[in-house]
């Protein structure tokens, strides 16, 4: 049976379509003409600023209301600096720094980066409760592990994202943070009793829709005592029952990709996927990055035949449509009355009146975006033992994977070392001896992400520590361990390109260190 054409055009209106490489190919605007809500942009479709908002302004060409999304997180998940990391510190820096004017500034900055783009969707804030340390998808991207912390700081994010007309989506709701397993590749489970989640997951969205989000991002997990045995995102009391009506949320809500494991794993594929979302009360449903144009149309045709048939009600179809197009009104006039405001410096709360400084007011200073990074970056960095001891060490940087969100990202201090060497290893294909044996009388700086976590790694920075002058820089999302006998411990609550160059500054490495 043919697709009833007007049911096609309403239904690409609940959709973020994608597509690889820096060109939109033809399709792309067809489909925008045709009612498509729009696409979300990944780091395969950014080359230079330029090149981006020539993207961008030729997507529009096709619809100028079109939703141009993109996960701009700072830190360690950034679509903008993809190829040499982010200038801005990521959630769990500024959860550290703890200062809300400097949060609410560097997302405001991270706004004009992407308004600039021509980009009016930022698929951030991450306002997950990080409660599991060995969490492999969430970490470093959490303000932290205490509630009340992460919901002061998640609205400061909202209210920056939006001064400049971009839209800020909250994720992921229920709460990703106590998952021990990544939803990209299976379906984790929470199973508490929704006291907990009220306690400890839910108020940072809470604080977030209190700001004004624009956006909440549903989450592919399982949480029984909520949802059954499907995700929060096919699950109509997670998404109508918790998130509208007690939490009162009344704009848009987004899905994860469609193409995760959690969600068309568990739906029998995306376009199943995007039906059980639809029902379940969401409204701007994101396909994934592996998108084409034949894709978009089997899920605009699954949603068609879903209202014939009566899996999706037409009334719940048009309310998610009329949502979006909502969503891309409100960009639309916010980013046309919005004033230009520059970066300023947010001071030490020691630099500021007690008043000013429990109501996040800072004394205002001209600084341009890349110095604002560096700034917070300095404001979260912690520095233990004595660096001066580890001078002109040899640098090893333990390679480790990445999450499926971070994607590959350069990290680590090598572009601020200068003429310090560096080394990158396996920690577990290496052994003290090789090192120390390399190091030819230098100390050892071990440069890593959750060095405590892999016994290889843990082991390594262990044996150096207790033979050898050794330091280490951990990256990733911090801990209590220390190896006995290390002699500096820094700790940058993340690895943005701004973390790195002030570690390296506070190591005296690289040219501002000689």
């Amino acid at each position: 049976m043919a697709t009833d054409p007007g049911l096609r055009r309403l239904a690409l209106r609940t959709l973020l379509a994608a597509f690889p490489g820096p060109s939109a190919p033809d399709w792309t605007l067809d489909l925008l003409a045709d009612g498509l809500a729009g696409f979300t942009l990944f780091g395969t479709n950014v080359t230079t600023p330029e090149e981006l908002t020539r993207l961008t302004a030729r997507l529009r060409s096709a619809r100028p209301d079109a939703l141009i999304a993109i996960d701009e997180e700072g830190g360690d998940v950034t679509r903008l600096g993809h190829r040499t990391g982010s200038p801005y510190p990521g959630n769990a820096a500024l959860g550290a720094a703890d200062d809300l004017e400097l949060t609410r500034q560097v997302y405001a900055a991270m706004a004009r980066d992407l308004a600039a783009a021509g980009i009016n969707l930022d698929l951030a804030p991450t306002v997950d409760v990080n409660t599991a340390a060995e969490n492999p998808i969430i970490g470093t991207r959490s303000f932290g592990a205490e509630p009340g912390l992460v919901a002061r700081h998640s609205a400061a994010a909202v209210r920056g994202l939006q001064s400049a007309g971009v839209a800020a989506c909250a994720k992921h709701f229920p709460g990703h943070g106590a998952t021990v397993t990544d939803s990209h590749l299976e379906l984790p489970t929470i199973d508490e009793p929704l006291s907990v989640l009220r306690d400890r997951d839910l108020p940072p969205f809470a604080a977030a829709i209190a700001a004004g989000a624009r956006a909440v991002m549903s989450a592919h997990i399982r949480v029984p005592a909520l949802t059954g045995d499907g995700p929060a995102t096919f699950s109509r009391e997670a998404l109508e029952g918790l998130l509208r009506s007690t939490y009162g949320f009344g704009g848009v809500i987004v899905t994860d990709a469609l193409e995760m494991r959690g969600a068309a794993g568990a739906a029998g594929g995306i376009p199943r996927a995007a039906v059980a979302a639809l029902a379940a009360g969401a409204d701007l449903l994101c396909i994934g990055a592996l998108v084409d144009q034949d894709l978009v149309l089997a899920v605009a045709d699954e949603v068609a035949a879903a209202v014939g048939d009566g899996r999706l009600a037409l009334v719940r179809l048009e309310q998610a449509a009329n949502r979006n197009a909502e969503l891309a009104e409100w960009t639309a006039h916010t980013r046309a009355t919005a004033s230009p405001q520059p970066a300023t410096h947010a001071p030490l709360a020691s630099e500021m009146p007690r008043d000013s400084a429990e109501l996040g007011i800072a004394v205002e200073l001209p600084l341009d975006p890349a110095e604002l990074g560096i700034h917070a970056a300095r404001r979260a960095l912690l520095v233990e033992g004595e660096p001066a001891a580890l001078g002109e060490p040899l640098v090893v940087q333990l390679i480790t994977g990445h999450s499926i969100a971070e994607g590959k990202v350069p990290w680590g201090l090598r572009p601020f070392l200068g003429n310090v060497e560096q080394i990158d290893v396996v920690a577990a294909e290496t052994t003290a001896d090789q090192l120390i044996e390399r190091a030819a009388g230098r100390p050892i700086l071990l440069v890593g992400r959750r060095v405590h976590q892999a016994a290889a790694s843990r082991d390594l920075a262990e044996k150096l520590s207790a033979t050898w002058p050794t330091g280490v820089v951990e990256m990733g999302w911090p801990s209590a361990w220390r190896p006995d006998g290390v002699r500096a411990f820094l700790v940058t609550h993340g690895a943005s390109l701004a973390s790195a160059q002030v570690a390296a500054e506070a190591l005296g490495l690289g040219p501002a260190g000689h």
